[in-house]
């Protein structure tokens, strides 16, 4: 599917507002998450392994999530508690190209930024209204530090599927894993105060 046709995807447009986070402050987190580039090049391996395997992962992930209705309450219609279907639609397509950004795209200003939009769409100050949805208005960071397990841990099965040698796949896990961490690093910046990030 063409970037352009997914809902409220708006990466590298004029609708994103530039991230409190320098580039100079991304390359520290990196370094502080030991992210190199030999996980660039994992990263981007990872990328053409689980290019054509997006819909299962996204299968997996929203199956499980489907099961915890503590974590279903937060696509769920704020006045009736029921999981709202277009927009579990809409953020599906936009993890699906989350998961193809998180592996291809260069950590250049646009990722960055694109990084600061995400947290804000989970936090008070913007979620909801790239959907215009009236769900629950707000995710506790809690939920998005407690998400780096389950998305980290289950990716391994399908770095694995095309065969490559298991140092490999070891290392495209360890890219993976270190990147969603990078990126949960910068999507908490909506959530403290200002001075604090």
């Amino acid at each position: 599917m063409s970037v352009q046709r997914i809902p409220g995807y708006t990466y590298g447009t004029v609708a994103v507002a530039r991230s409190p986070v320098s580039l100079e402050d991304l390359a520290l987190l990196k370094k502080a998450v030991m992210f190199t580039e030999e996980d660039e090049r994992y990263l981007r391996m990872a990328g053409e392994v689980l290019a054509d395997q997006v819909e299962e992962i996204l299968d997996l992930w929203y199956g499980w999530v489907g099961s915890h209705p503590h974590l279903v309450y937060y696509f769920a219609d704020a006045r009736t508690g029921q999981p709202i279907p277009a927009y579990l639609e809409a953020v599906r397509r936009r993890f699906g190209q989350w998961i193809l950004d998180t592996c291809n795209r260069p950590h250049d200003q646009a990722w960055l930024d694109y990084a600061h939009e995400t947290g804000l769409r989970h936090h008070r100050s913007k979620k909801n209204r790239t959907d215009d949805v009236n769900a629950v208005p707000h995710i506790p960071l809690r939920y998005l530090i407690a998400f780096i397990y389950p998305i980290t841990a289950t990716i391994r099965p399908f770095l694995a599927q095309k065969g490559h040698p298991p140092e490999a796949v070891e290392k495209m896990h360890q890219a993976w894993t270190k990147a969603v961490i990078l990126q949960v690093a910068l999507w908490s910046q909506p959530y403290v105060r200002e001075g604090d990030g």
